[in-house]
């Protein structure tokens, strides 16, 4: 299943892709893709509407907007230094243990809302990122492989960053990275069994068509089911959470000379079988 999201901010209301690739509608059956529809896991009786009532859902107009594929999460916890040439690139060893910092949840926005360059930001940067969404409440899990059925899915991340805030204004990752927008998901949220391995997706971002990333979650040092279990070990991750992986190279901070994002510019990324996002940059 691929889940999505339409309708202004603030309105959003959930639906499908459809097996010819339109959007339906499920506002009628459920109120939202958050963490009560996860928690009680409705995603069973999501499945059973499918097979009995998919050709009689509404379709969604081409009109309407996309939204992130999941109602605010609860925490994003994003994930440093996790591909093993993006390491190289930023000329750091590889971590021993992964990097964790939080990213403010309302930084979540559409998959094709614009970014916001933040008052007095100069370096913003840009990151694709595989995003993994929590199905079940995990805490100490016994395992990376328990992991896995506490996944309720995949998406696309853009982990957008001022570098400036992050690494010039005392040391913070989490204000640097928790500016608003700065977190664009989507289109859809495909749940597991909808990727072939997810271990060996290929992703790239381009700025004004010039292609700055191409990577694979194959270079990735930790892996999805590892990261989720080593979170439980610290935190308690509920329903609705995002956990965003890491980037491959070629961030502006990594470019010589280093290049940002400015007013106008054009972001496009994707992931294969979890579709594209598109953002326009705009000055706060």
């Amino acid at each position: 299943m691929r889940l999505i999201r339409f309708g202004p901010a603030g309105d959003e209301k959930p639906g499908i892709i459809g097996s010819n690739g339109s959007r339906c509608d499920l506002s009628a059956h459920f109120q939202d893709w958050d963490t009560k529809f996860f928690a009680s896991g409705d995603v069973d009786r999501l499945a059973e509407i499918l097979r009995r009532d998919a050709a009689s859902l509404p379709v969604v107009p081409e009109t309407e907007r996309w939204a992130a594929p999941v109602a605010r999460p609860g925490k994003v916890i994003c994930i440093g230094l996790n591909y093993s040439d993006h390491a190289e690139e930023s000329g750091m060893p590889i971590p021993a243990e992964p990097i964790v910092f939080l990213k403010a949840s309302n930084t979540v926005i559409g998959p094709y809302d614009n970014i916001q360059i933040p008052r007095g930001g100069e370096k913003t940067d840009w990151e694709v990122e595989l995003g993994v969404v929590i199905g079940k409440e995990a805490r100490y899990l016994a395992s990376p492989e328990a992991a896995r059925s506490h996944i309720a899915g995949y998406c696309v991340s853009h982990d957008v960053s001022e570098r400036a805030f992050q690494l010039e204004r005392g040391g913070q990752w989490t204000k640097g990275k928790s500016c608003d927008t700065f977190n664009p998901l989507g289109p859809w949220l495909a749940t597991p069994e909808e990727i072939s391995n997810v271990d060996a997706l290929p992703m790239k971002l381009c700025v004004n068509g010039e292609l700055r990333q191409k990577g694979t979650t194959a270079k990735m040092i930790f892996n999805v089911p590892f990261l989720v279990h080593y979170l439980s070990q610290f935190m308690t991750l509920e329903p609705g959470d995002l956990i965003s992986t890491g980037t491959p190279p070629g961030v502006g901070l990594g470019m010589k000379p280093p290049k940002y994002l400015k007013a106008g510019d054009v972001v496009e990324l994707e992931i294969e079988q979890l579709g594209r996002q598109k953002q326009i940059c705009v000055i706060l």
